[in-house]
């Protein structure tokens, strides 16, 4: 054998470890897809049983029988998108209007800066004024609002492993907002997505707004 044909025995031994490389890292892809899809799947399954006979639903008992499981988009990857936190050691009390009663005094101590859409995009993370809890609570409007999704807005929530600092990397996943309360029944006071987190683009992604059947208006 010569030596051209050694080196191209070695570029063919070269490209098909490549090519098993690549095989191996699509095959884990697609593996840690479908672990994700499922557990969404499933947390799903979970909402609607926990709306079909909890004693908290927020489905009213005069409509419950004709709950047959929340309306939700597609599971997308697209949508769970890395931020970059902005932290405000000591933010000054907001408050968020709600869908009935008196405001609801937050602090805003987060800004989670992403791109989404091929667009730069921020949203703003609260916490109740005096409330212990690490969970940080982002409601927001988007395009679908009104039309595809409840028309109040959505909410997403987060709860980090640790203290967030300036420049944190954290994963926001829209395919797991939700509908307040109130998009069920009227009886619930939910505050509303203020001004700064209504997005100028498209989400559709999370929950759909709900089935007219399952709402109870007080009128």
């Amino acid at each position: 054998m010569t030596d051209t044909e050694d080196t191209d025995a070695g570029n063919i031994e070269g490209e098909d470890t490549d090519a098993e490389d690549i095989d191996a890292e699509d095959t884990d892809a697609e593996a840690e897809y479908e672990r994700w899809v499922s557990e969404i799947e499933q947390m799903r399954e979970d909402k609607d049983e926990f709306f079909s006979d909890h004693p908290q639903s927020p489905i009213q008992p005069e409509v419950r029988d004709e709950f047959e499981g929340l309306s939700y988009f597609e599971p997308k990857p697209a949508f769970r998108v890395p931020t970059r936190v902005r932290v405000y050691g000591n933010p000054d009390p907001i408050e968020l209007d709600v869908t009935a009663g008196q405001p609801i005094r937050y602090l805003r101590p987060f800004i989670f800066e992403f791109e989404l859409r091929d667009e730069r995009q921020q949203l703003a993370g609260y916490q109740q004024e005096d409330e212990e809890t690490d969970t940080i609570f982002i409601p927001f409007r988007d395009k679908t609002t009104g039309q595809q999704t409840y028309h109040q807005g959505r909410y997403m929530e987060t709860d980090p492993d640790e203290e967030l600092t300036n420049g944190d990397t954290v994963t926001l996943d829209f395919n797991l907002a939700y509908n307040p309360f109130c998009a069920y029944s009227e009886t619930f006071a939910c505050p509303l997505p203020p001004e700064e987190n209504w997005l100028d683009i498209a989400v559709p992604a999370g929950e759909r707004a709900p089935p007219e059947e399952i709402v109870v208006d007080d009128e």
